[in-house]
């Protein structure tokens, strides 16, 4: 993938378990009740799913889904249901959205960060039969996220971006 003429070492399973698990443990903060927080597990599987396919997919995303159901003591299948359906879309937006900038991949990933953000509250109407007004303002972390994006695109390709070789007489 070629990121304003600079070509990507490859990416390091190892980086990618770091920072999945850095993202998890991030989600573990007791922060998760205010509006403002992302997902950051969330933001973590779209990149990945989006930049590595072949080696994120549906299947880490179900597996992280049911840690975070575990963790939030929430109902069963309700991360292990949205981080799968998220990691498909961004597996298969993946050539369209590598193709904009990095505003227009904000805009164009904007109604993916909000479908996860509503599937909480829909599962909540579901299930207890109320949805309190409040409840709307987790709606307003899908807009962090997506202005997020270029941020976390940056750090987690900073490690891919690194020269394996430095020549002063070769560019590349």
């Amino acid at each position: 993938m070629i990121e304003s003429g600079y070509i990507l070492r490859p990416a390091s399973p190892l980086f990618i378990g770091l920072s999945l698990f850095a993202a998890l443990l991030l989600n573990f903060l007791p922060l998760g009740s205010a509006p403002w927080v992302p997902d950051w597990l969330l933001l973590c599987i779209v990149f990945w799913t989006i930049y590595q396919p072949r080696r994120v997919g549906v299947i880490w995303a179900f597996l992280l889904g049911l840690i975070m159901d575990v963790h939030n003591a929430s109902l069963l299948g309700q991360h292990a249901f949205m981080y799968p359906l998220v990691a498909f879309f961004g597996i298969h937006w993946q050539r369209r959205v590598l193709g904009f900038s990095r505003p227009q991949q904000i805009l164009h990933l904007l109604p993916l960060f909000l479908t996860a953000s509503i599937w909480p509250l829909i599962v909540r109407w579901v299930s207890a039969g109320e949805l309190p007004i409040w409840a709307w303002a987790s709606l307003f972390s899908a807009f962090v996220e997506a202005a997020l994006w270029p941020v976390a695109v940056w750090i987690l390709l900073a490690p891919q971006r690194r020269p394996t070789d430095v020549d002063l007489n070769r560019p590349l």
